[in-house]
């Protein structure tokens, strides 16, 4: 029986763009910040966080609101 996995492995497309902006800012040839050199390690963490926290304070309304429907 032959085992079908697919897997996949190595540096992705965000991945790469990092890797572009620091060797860019490295050799001077961007003089961005270095918070949006990084960006794209960091920005999909934050992005997931915000969406949590957003969904979370809906709720929370949502739930005040039927709190207050109720009473």
């Amino acid at each position: 029986m032959a085992d079908n996995k697919i897997t996949s492995s190595g540096v992705g497309i965000i991945g790469l763009l990092g890797i572009l902006f620091i060797t860019l800012k490295l050799t001077n040839v961007i003089t961005w910040s270095w918070w949006w050199v990084t960006c794209p390690f960091w920005a999909g963490t934050a992005i997931t966080i915000a969406v949590i926290m957003v969904t979370i304070f809906l709720l929370s309304i949502a739930l005040l609101i039927d709190t207050l429907w109720k009473s």
